[in-house]
């Protein structure tokens, strides 16, 4: 069970610091060592409340998803653990990873981080003890993120229409062809965001893409840097390892998704469903 998972988990990390010896993640030179979870309260930002300009400028997203703060999905990270805890780790690729759960601005920005789940964790479960946590995520009260079709649709969280086409044109050829359709085409060109920032954070830190040889909490802690450094680098300029917006198209995995239709909020779901038959009714008059 995912309890009972979470459970060995948490084992692993004691495990992997001896008594007396357990010392924070740091970063810099060791006259100058500023722990992982100082810099984590600094860099890494709730969201802003304010329309994002990406979406305030685009009649394709505005006024529809004037009230999306930003994207959430996972990643999977490879993992090194005992052989005891190798089954709960496996993950999609049948590589023991840990699996990532993260929030994105849509400045590319991480505004929540939580490493340390195993491989095999359902998305969904992890954000339920996302949600959960003291210190954990928070949705403002009126506002939501986009997820993937796995996700339940639910105050806070707004996911595409599941069984229903995805990787369509809003011109040209392979137009959608009904209000869902299109509500699908402009959440994955929207939600996009997050993965980007995935694509980036990999492509500019190698060492997410080999086998980790430190104990399981140092791997824990070393993606929390990563994403602190990656905030960082957008904070002070631009980073030439983002995806281009052009070249990068939603997984298709995430978009068709396994989620169960009868989890999702009733009242959410209407919602979704106006947003769809609004954007139908305007659709003429989108050009941006």
């Amino acid at each position: 069970t995912g309890v009972a998972d979470r459970q060995q988990v948490r084992e692993l990390e004691r495990s992997s610091e001896r008594p007396g010896q357990a010392r924070p993640a740091c970063l810099a030179h060791p006259s100058q060592q500023i722990s992982v979870g100082e810099l984590r309260t600094d860099m890494i930002q709730p969201p802003s409340t304010n329309i994002s300009t990406k979406i305030l400028h685009s009649s394709r997203w505005n006024p529809f998803f004037k009230d999306c703060i930003g994207a959430i999905d996972g990643t999977h990270v490879l993992a090194r653990v005992p052989a005891a805890n190798k089954a709960a780790f496996l993950g999609r690729k049948h590589t023991t990873t840990q699996n990532v759960l993260a929030a994105v601005d849509f400045d590319l920005r991480f505004t929540y981080v939580l490493a340390g789940w195993e491989g095999s964790a359902h998305d969904a479960l992890i954000l339920a003890d996302a949600i959960e946590r003291n210190d954990g995520l928070s949705v403002p009260q009126g506002k939501y993120y986009l997820v993937d079709a796995g996700y339940a649709c639910k105050p806070g969280f707004l996911p595409p229409f599941r069984a229903t086409r995805y990787h369509l044109r809003e011109f040209g050829t392979r137009r959608p062809q009904t209000p869902k359709e299109l509500f699908n085409l402009r959440h994955s060109s929207l939600r996009v965001t997050v993965e980007r920032a995935f694509g980036a954070l990999k492509n500019r830190f190698k060492i997410l893409y080999n086998k980790p040889f430190h104990p399981y909490k140092t791997q824990v802690k070393l993606v929390l840097a990563c994403c602190i450094l990656h905030n960082w680098i957008l904070r002070h300029g631009h980073d030439e390892h983002v995806p281009s917006e052009g070249s990068w198209t939603a997984n298709p995995v995430d978009e068709e998704g396994t989620g169960d239709s009868s989890t999702d909020n009733a009242s959410w779901a209407a919602l979704r469903v106006q947003m769809a038959e609004q954007m139908w009714a305007a659709r003429g008059s989108n050009k941006a």
